[in-house]
């Protein structure tokens, strides 16, 4: 819901009467002309149109979602800046015995993993040659991240934009090239029913947007506030078109 804000808010940063509707499933609407804007995260969108694609750059992403979009739904600009996919979260103590704070370690140290994840979590098959066992599953972020400080795993796996992760573990970083499919926030929408104005607002969005701010939007939406009043407070301390 945050992010169908956030490109409502541009939509009415540029005087088009946008709001947000909640529904089972957004991209049905979107095919049937139900919503006009439907957002969403790159290989997410890649999977549900295309299940099984590989790929893990941005704009092999991108580019392999946008080609195979319905007939009569466009894609927006991707926010470069702007993610939640996978991250493999470990301990201090692991990340200095394991000589590493990004990725590649897990490809040196794969017999040694023990993951963990919530309940329902999507998280990869593999890390590069790495096969990964399921992960065992927890109810709760505090029962993932408790299991983690105590042991009983040694990687949890969160996501980039996930406000959940405390700021004492350190969250694997992904390199160049990928091991993790990208999912940079982007919006859909159909053509032929938004003007170019109404486009450029979208895609302004990109231009702005950064995962850290993502992160600490959706902590104040945990925190109870309004998803519409953050996405419209953000956009005054972000005004697009400059």
């Amino acid at each position: 819901m945050l992010l169908a804000n956030l490109y409502a808010a541009a939509l009415r940063y540029y005087g088009t009467p946008a709001h947000v509707v909640e529904l089972p499933d957004p991209l049905r609407a979107l095919d049937s002309g139900e919503v006009t804007v439907v957002p969403g995260f790159t290989g997410q969108l890649l999977q549900t149109f295309a299940p099984g694609t590989r790929g893990a750059g941005d704009e092999q992403v991108y580019k392999a979602m946008v080609g195979v979009l319905p007939e009569g739904v466009g894609a927006g600009d991707f926010a470069t800046a702007a993610e939640d996919k996978p991250a493999a979260v470990v301990t201090e103590g692991t990340a200095t015995a394991w000589g590493g704070r990004d990725l590649p370690i897990l490809v040196k140290h794969c017999t040694q993993i023990r993951a963990g994840a919530l309940r329902g979590a999507v998280v990869p098959a593999a890390v590069g040659k790495c096969r990964l066992a399921p992960p065992r599953e927890f109810g709760s972020s505090a029962e993932l991240f408790e299991a983690l400080s105590g042991g009983q795993i040694n990687i949890a796996w969160a996501t980039t934009a996930d406000p959940d992760v405390p700021g004492t573990v350190v969250a694997l970083a992904d390199g160049k090239p990928s091991l993790i499919q990208a999912q940079n926030a982007v919006p859909l929408y159909r053509r032929n029913e938004l003007t170019a104005r109404q486009v450029l607002a979208l895609n302004e969005v990109a231009g702005v947007l950064d995962t850290a701010t993502l992160k600490q939007m959706r902590q104040q939406v945990d925190d109870g506030a309004d998803p519409r009043a953050v996405a419209d407070a953000w956009l005054v301390e972000n005004p697009l078109g400059r």
